[in-house]
């Protein structure tokens, strides 16, 4: 049965602290599902929590990337940590009967994002007023990571070179995973996403003398069959890869054969070394079996990020407090790492770090229509951040 770890030691301060203001901070969560905003359009959600921050006592700077937000708070002398969370919403029309459901048409909170920001918005509001830690906390809020491009581009306009840090670590929730539970896992904990569009091109003519034209469809679906060889057949059996075909367009009419078929893929891996061999055999691939038929192939590559890639240090670290202080009922045994995406590897590879897990329960899975987050992980996730942020500026040896 589902249920949400407890802490094992009675009268937190932490918790209670939290517990006085979480009927607000759930209904925050409800306002911003029902007001979900895309990649680097989250204008209402920006304003709302840097008034939030404000309010609270901390230095905000807004504005980064667009729409991102940095938080700062400083006590003293001590280490710099970050804590990031994710702001954007998905192109997904809601499906839930829930009262607060999307009022956006054709835009919905389906992985958690208004979650995740209330939750950094509880820890944030304990740690203004009665946070025991020296040194810098800084909350990062980051818009566009559905479309992997929010943490680069904070990133590459300076973020920590304007808001240094001496580690960074994220969470996400994780539909099916016990509520409340957390998952750490060191080295690669997310998958590397890049994309490709083949258009395979052949010569169109009637369904009827299929001799008198080149089939784009037979050569399309050859190359569709053989795409798995590459990960059966190329890559170390011993390593992951994953290549889909999401997307196929090719004529209009049953009894004439195209021109052209258009195939989108997307490729993931968790090394560095795989998601070279992918980008190398793929393209290769595809425009052998295209003349094999007499097509040609045209494909365009795109990178996208790389894999989330845990420092060890960081993540015991992050594991032990855990462990410290929500119990080791709290900790999901043996998580495994994830072959979705996340772009918080970009900042990873900018600072040491770690980004972690917490169960969301037996909800519908992320970019589902009928998603939603559990408002019962907010307080146990909160209580989370304020405890990793307080050792973290108090443990020399973090």
């Amino acid at each position: 049965m589902d249920s949400i770890a407890q802490n094992p030691r009675s009268n937190d301060p932490v918790e209670e602290g939290i517990a006085a203001y979480l009927d607000e901070i759930i209904a925050l969560r409800h306002d911003l599902h029902q007001y979900p905003e895309l990649a680097f359009q989250e204008l209402r959600t920006s304003k709302l929590v840097a008034s939030r921050l404000s309010s609270w006592g901390y230095e905000v700077a807004t504005g980064i990337a667009g729409t991102g937000i940095v938080a700062t708070l400083r006590r003293g002398e001590g280490r710099r940590i970050g804590i990031r969370a994710d702001m954007d919403g998905l192109p997904i029309e809601e499906a839930s009967d829930l009262v607060y459901a999307s009022s956006n048409p054709g835009v919905m909170h389906a992985c958690g994002h208004d979650g995740h920001t209330a939750i950094l918005l509880a820890a944030a509001r304990y740690l203004a007023e009665s946070g025991n830690f020296s040194g810098t906390l800084r909350l990062i809020f980051q818009p566009a990571e559905e479309i992997g491009a929010g943490a680069r581009k904070m990133i590459s306009e300076g973020l920590f070179e304007r808001f240094p840090v001496d580690a960074v670590f994220g969470l996400h929730n994780w539909p099916g995973v016990p509520a409340g539970q957390f998952g750490f896992v060191a080295g690669p904990a997310m998958a590397s996403v890049d994309q490709a569009i083949i258009r395979i091109i052949g010569k169109g003519g009637h369904g009827a003398e299929p001799h008198r034209a080149v089939d784009p469809v037979l050569a399309s679906a050859s190359f569709i069959t053989a795409l798995q060889s590459v990960v059966s057949r190329n890559v170390d059996p011993q390593e992951m890869a994953v290549a889909t075909v999401g997307s196929i367009h090719a004529g209009s009419a049953s009894n004439v054969i195209p021109e052209s078929v258009e195939l989108k893929l997307t490729m993931r891996a968790f090394s560095e070394n795989v998601r070279q061999q992918l980008q190398e055999r793929i393209p290769a691939l595809a425009r052998a079996q295209a003349e094999s038929f007499g097509a040609e192939a045209d494909v365009n590559y795109r990178l996208g990020f790389p894999a989330l890639v845990n420092h060890p240090k960081e993540t015991a670290f992050a594991r032990d407090v855990a462990y410290d202080a929500l119990g080791l009922a709290a900790i999901e045994k043996d998580f495994r790492p994830r072959t979705a995406s996340e772009d918080f590897a970009f900042m990873l590879q900018a600072n040491p770090g770690s980004y972690f897990f917490v169960g969301n329960g037996d909800s519908a899975p992320l970019h589902s229509a009928h998603y939603d987050f559990n408002d019962a992980i907010i307080a146990p996730a909160a209580r989370y951040w304020v405890r990793l942020a307080e050792t973290f500026l108090t443990d020399d040896n973090g």
